[in-house]
């Protein structure tokens, strides 16, 4: 415990943008078939490091099957909220979601070579205490830490909706559910707020029996996947609004709102248009009158293909859609990075003005029927997936799992764990870093990526920029 706030806790996201560069960075490795533990890779990214770029320490789970996905901080930035009641609250513990097995694991890495397991959260607690499963996306908010899930109760999820519950930030005890009304929300995903103007936004994807064994094309072709984001009464937890993009823009995903708190708007991606295939982003903001409003700004068309190069699932459209899976918004909210899995592109948009994004650049790397290789010569499986840019601006990682058996679907026989970096121009554009390629060990796919200190998919902030 300290005696003053935590020093990578920051006021304002022009602090964060000014503080001391990462040198670590935490993947998550998952074992595809259960046959080895899931486990934790901290990856060294200090470029004056003899280790630049490979893993220098691996903490392995002790059990199997559990399929980590998403994960996050006990504590951040947003801990200096005057609603805190936590003062001397401290960044030093990952709360790590097994998405298949409901079980959570608090993993304490203040010492990041020395990384341990600190605490496991049975699935047995999880489902008892809040009746829901498949814990999905953590933040840690200024009193506790928020959990999403996937499924609700029963062996397949689908005994009532889930939601969101929370967790003790100090002890971890899993406190109970957020929902005091939940409205037209029956589906969940992603979930992010800006505190000082208390509301919060949720999103969707679909019900464990539409993704855990892959995608289900019938559900996709009859539009039964997400396709709608929920405004929310942060403090009074309760839904205010809901917004339907329209039943043909499926999977409404990530969401990620303009990190000033003065502003009222933020992105959400859409995974696919079933009409054509496109991938999407909404931008949705607050209008005059205090409703919710949205409009699609980006569109990324589908990319012709012979069928004969095309996995079974796609063959019949011989085409390539970009399949949006990812996004995120660097702290000054100037670029959005959208990550288009199936084409194998990683675009960077200028959103300052977020009504009328322009695409500033863009890095191709593996790729159905592409499989563009890294330029320094390592294989890229899938595509890039799970993005994230550090406080700074100037660097872009991602990796390339994005769900086990939907990688199986899309990217049959193909295999491995990888992780690149991106250097960002002075006014804009993508390149690859040729040095660093982390290829994570055989039989391991490498999922979301956390940076020492914080990143920008993680911390909330509290005050205005100046």
């Amino acid at each position: 415990m300290t005696f003053r706030p935590d020093p990578t806790f920051h006021a304002t996201a022009q602090l964060a943008m000014q503080a001391p560069v990462e040198n670590y960075g935490f993947t998550v490795m998952l074992s595809p078939d259960g046959a080895q533990p899931d486990a934790l890779a901290v990856v060294d990214l200090n470029p004056n490091s003899d280790r630049y770029g490979s893993i220098v320490h691996t903490l392995a789970m002790p059990y199997t099957g559990d399929e980590f996905h998403h994960f996050g901080w006990n504590a951040c930035s947003s801990s200096l909220s005057p609603m805190s009641g936590h003062a001397f609250l401290e960044r030093r513990y990952l709360i790590v979601p097994g998405i298949r097995s409901s079980r959570i694991y608090v993993i304490d890495v203040k010492d990041p070579l020395a990384a341990r397991i600190h605490k496991i959260i049975e699935p047995e607690e999880v489902f008892e205490k809040t009746g829901y499963s498949r814990p999905h996306t953590v933040h840690c908010g200024p009193e506790g830490i928020y959990v999403s899930t996937l499924g609700g109760g029963g062996a397949d999820g689908t005994n009532g909706p889930p939601g969101i519950f929370i967790m003790d930030c100090e002890t971890f005890d899993i406190l109970g559910r957020y929902e005091m009304d939940r409205g037209k929300q029956d589906k969940h995903y992603d979930f992010w707020w800006n505190l000082p103007q208390d509301y919060m936004v949720s999103s969707e994807w679909g019900l464990p029996p539409q993704f855990e064994n892959g995608i289900v094309a019938e559900d996709l072709l009859a539009n039964r996947y997400g396709h709608s984001i929920h405004f929310w009464d942060l403090r009074r937890r309760k839904n205010i609004q809901t917004i339907d993009f329209g039943e043909n823009y499926q999977m409404a995903l990530e969401i990620r709102p303009a990190h000033d708190p003065k502003k009222s708007y933020g992105f959400c991606g859409v995974v696919v248009d079933t009409t054509n295939l496109q991938g999407a982003i909404f931008t949705w903001w607050r209008g005059d009158d205090g409703t919710w409003q949205s409009k699609k700004t980006i569109t990324i068309d589908p990319r012709p293909e012979a069928a004969e190069n095309l996995p079974p699932l796609l063959q019949g459209f011989e085409a390539v859609p970009p399949l949006v899976t990812d996004i995120d918004l660097s702290l000054d909210d100037k670029y959005l990075y959208v990550a288009c899995w199936g084409l194998g592109e990683m675009h960077q948009y200028d959103v300052s003005d977020p009504m009328n994004p322009v695409l500033t650049g863009k890095v191709e790397l593996g790729g159905i029927a592409r499989g563009t290789p890294h330029p320094g010569g390592g294989a890229f499986a899938f595509g890039p997936q799970m993005v994230e840019i550090s406080r700074d601006g100037k660097r872009v990682y991602w990796t390339n799992s994005l769900y086990s058996s939907w990688d199986n679907q899309f990217y049959p026989g193909q295999e491995g764990g990888q992780m690149v970096m991106a250097r960002v121009g002075d006014n804009g554009g993508l390149t690859l870093d040729p040095d660093f390629y982390v290829d994570f060990p055989k039989g391991y796919r490498a999922h979301q990526v956390r940076l020492e200190g914080g990143d920008c998919s993680t911390d909330s902030f509290c005050y205005p920029n100046l």
